[in-house]
């Protein structure tokens, strides 16, 4: 069936439409038609193969492209190959403006939906790596997920303005003078954000820290945007803002490489001055024996109201907590068993009470008013 012998039928049956004939609509619909399939077929084949690429070579590139090519959408790309049929016809100006904006909106929604796809999983992929050696760094790829795809689809925004037609200064200008009012209105948000920012440079505490803030203590389980998560001692999560964190004093055990520790005890006032002499020397002992522990010092500081008191300081060459205990609890038992060897007894909380005797005083004298005089 020739051409002819199409627009004659065309013609007889009302046509031609919008200006074109019945044979330029199928030619159209036919070039949408092949385009679809072999855009269909094109995403199967490269995704397939990057699929099998990426499990053998485990390259993060491979795989933040194979992630942006599943992202891929024929509903959103039908409107730019809409537009590319559409060159086989001779379409009224309106309706080509129209298709034209629509299929420039599509075409960089696309695009922004792979470069956000492909963005988010080279950060997934170098978060996870930096949580098994750098805590820190995880912390910030957190926040460069967000901004990168803030980044990403600001850009697409201003790109697909500009090329539909609209005047992307005057916008940026508005949504400046916009912006301020924004900024005011959700300033505390924008405080923590800052703060979150702060973190993230500074780096006071990274995930996992064991960090103490006023009355509340725990572990660092999440630093967001806004809120930092504490895993608490009790079991229960504690939320901060981050300004309130920036603002307070924050203690971070984590980072303590060793733990000055200072005690006393005190033994009773009959303790004969060579006991006294020979404590440090037993307490110097015990701690030097312990492993993981340096001795300072061990000093008979001070008189106490019922006792003779000692201090002593030494270090724990670990921040862990439960080695400290564990430490202290085995000085404490030495102590006890030394100090019963050498007949040294601590002191406990007593008191003393002295009473003079009285002076005998006889009836004569107290009927004549003499005061007794003490002997």
């Amino acid at each position: 069936m020739d051409t002819e012998f199409i627009d004659k039928f065309a013609n007889q049956l009302g046509f031609p439409i919008l200006g074109n004939d019945l044979s330029e609509w199928l030619v159209a619909i036919g070039v949408l038609l092949v385009s679809i399939v072999v855009t269909m077929l094109a995403k199967w084949i490269v995704v397939n193969r990057l699929d099998a690429l990426a499990k053998r070579v485990k390259l993060t590139f491979v795989n933040a492209l194979d992630a942006a090519l599943h992202k891929t959408y024929i509903i959103i790309l039908f409107f730019p190959l809409l537009l590319f049929a559409s060159g086989w016809l001779d379409l009224p100006a309106a309706a080509s403006k129209g298709l034209n904006v629509i299929a420039t909106i599509a075409f960089f929604l696309q695009v922004g939906i792979w470069l956000s796809a492909a963005a988010s999983t080279l950060v997934q992929h170098s978060r996870e790596h930096a949580l098994e050696t750098n805590a820190a760094a995880a912390t910030s790829l957190a926040a460069v997920s967000f901004l990168s795809r803030l980044v990403i689809w600001t850009i697409i925004l201003l790109l697909t303005l500009d090329n539909i037609g609209i005047d992307v200064t005057a916008l940026v200008a508005g949504l400046g003078v916009g912006g301020v009012a924004v900024a005011l209105a959700i300033q505390n948000i924008l405080g923590d954000l800052f703060a979150s920012l702060s973190i993230i440079i500074d780096k006071p505490f990274e995930i996992g820290d064991f960090i103490v803030v006023g009355d509340y203590m725990g572990v660092v389980a999440n630093i967001g945007l806004k809120t930092t998560r504490i895993s608490s001692l009790g079991g229960e999560q504690i939320v901060f803002s981050n300004s309130d964190l920036l603002s307070a004093r924050v203690r971070n055990y984590k980072r303590m490489q060793q733990r000055r520790v200072v005690f006393s005890f005190g033994v009773l006032y009959q303790t004969t001055a060579n006991q006294l002499e020979m404590i440090p020397k037993i307490v110097r002992r015990i701690i030097e024996g312990l492993e993981g522990t340096t001795f300072d010092r061990a000093h008979f500081f001070k008189f106490g109201d019922s006792s003779l008191d000692f201090e002593v300081v030494y270090y724990v060459k670990s921040a862990d907590y439960n080695i400290y205990m564990d430490t202290q609890q085995s000085i404490n038992l030495a102590l006890v068993r030394q100090f019963a060897e050498h007949d040294i007894v601590f002191a406990y909380p007593t008191r003393s009470l002295y009473v003079e005797a009285p002076v005998p005083v006889s009836f004569d004298q107290l009927s004549e008013g003499i005061q007794p005089q003490a002997s």
